[in-house]
């Protein structure tokens, strides 16, 4: 599955094209690598996500094309939320 539908599916971004733009610039990382929007990811994957003031670091658990927004959070498990250090 692609990166940016992947982060939306789960609802870890809100909309695909947010998804897109953060990837583009460096700001998602898939088990460490600096990622595109179009990388592919797996069950197993982690990605490390920086929003702002915060990196949130997840294991990807299951993959699905369509997910109920209840459900969204079955879809991985959460790592680590730590503040950027600057």
């Amino acid at each position: 599955m692609r990166l940016d539908k992947f982060l939306k599916v789960s609802r870890l971004i809100k909309r695909r094209t947010l998804a897109k733009e953060l990837a583009d610039q460096g700001r998602v990382q898939v088990n460490g690598q600096a990622a595109k929007a179009s990388s592919t990811v797996k069950v197993g994957d982690t990605l490390s996500i920086r929003y702002g003031q915060k990196v949130v670091t997840v294991k990807i658990s299951g993959l699905q094309e369509t997910v109920k927004k209840e459900d969204a959070q079955s879809l991985y498990e959460m790592l680590s939320e730590e503040p950027v250090n600057k």
